[in-house]
């Protein structure tokens, strides 16, 4: 599933191409891909019909797109496969176009998805914090590369959180944009094995892991974003390349970049954790 790096790749290319224009109509083309518009299909395309895309933003994996006039946003979800892509109305149909926006630039700006995991809504936006979001996205956390993000605060919050710190890592209403590969490259940087229990960490130890988080972030993002297959693209369907830079995340068996232990494997939440035996040694009360 796409993190924050490579949502961010996207956001920039639909604020480099699609900002400015006008919706001039809209085509649903999977009902699935409407599914979280309650109001159903036929008031999401009303609601689109004539109304200028104002701006792209993002909060940790969640992006979407303000509209003039009025106080609403099409909440994007890339779910595990989704990707927009601004393409020549003359392009053919991708296989798994689930919705097209014909804008008044001439472009298209389309939502593919293949696993049908995403989709579109249209959601009123409210102030929380300070900050403009959507109504879905009220309840989820700054994260690390937001300028406002208050790190002390969320330290506080990791501290008071009797969980291993990887699952608290996780968790979208503390810190938003860290999935399980960033999570991985966050924890092998700051030396912390994910099973540790979070507040038994010292503040000097979790200060680290969230500005290793912001930098390991910060430098996929630079590399246009992990890309272990053709689903993840920006924009204009290119991959990023960061998956060639990563420390712990997929590199079970090849020795650690910092001390040369093999790296490890271990099952986390019906997923993979990936960590240095040397580096990061498990917690004395977990096999």
């Amino acid at each position: 599933m796409p993190e924050l790096p490579e949502v961010e790749v996207v956001r920039l290319g639909l604020e480099a191409h699609v900002v400015g224009s006008r919706i001039d109509s809209v085509d649903v083309l999977h009902p699935r891909a409407v599914r979280r518009h309650f109001a159903g299909q036929r008031d999401l395309v009303a609601q689109l019909r004539g109304r200028r895309i104002a701006s792209a933003e993002r909060r940790g994996k969640y992006l979407w797109l303000p509209l003039d006039p009025g106080d609403m946003a099409i909440v994007v979800h890339l779910g595990m496969s989704g990707q927009m892509l601004v393409q020549p109305p003359t392009v053919p149909d991708e296989k798994h176009l689930r919705i097209r926006a014909h804008l008044d630039s001439g472009a298209d700006l389309r939502f593919v998805d293949q696993r049908t995991f995403g989709g579109w809504a249209v959601a009123p936006l409210e102030v929380v914090d300070g900050t403009e979001v959507p109504e879905p996205v009220a309840h989820i956390a700054r994260d690390p590369v937001d300028p406002l993000f208050d790190a002390e605060k969320v330290v506080e919050v990791l501290r008071g959180k009797h969980t291993e710190i990887k699952r608290a890592l996780l968790d979208q209403t503390v810190v938003s944009g860290v999935g399980n590969i960033y999570a991985d490259e966050a924890l092998w940087r700051a030396k912390i094995h994910g099973n540790r229990i979070a507040d038994t960490l010292t503040r000097p130890a979790l200060r680290r892991l969230l500005t290793s988080a912001h930098a390991v972030m910060g430098e996929a993002l630079a590399q246009g974003g992990t890309s272990f297959d053709a689903l993840y693209v920006n924009v204009n369907g290119e991959s990023g390349y960061f998956d060639r830079s990563l420390d712990a995340y997929g590199q079970e068996g090849r020795p650690c970049s910092r001390c040369g232990a093999p790296i490890r494997r271990e099952k986390f939440m019906n997923r993979s954790s990936y960590s240095c035996p040397k580096c990061q040694p498990r917690p004395r009360n977990t096999r």
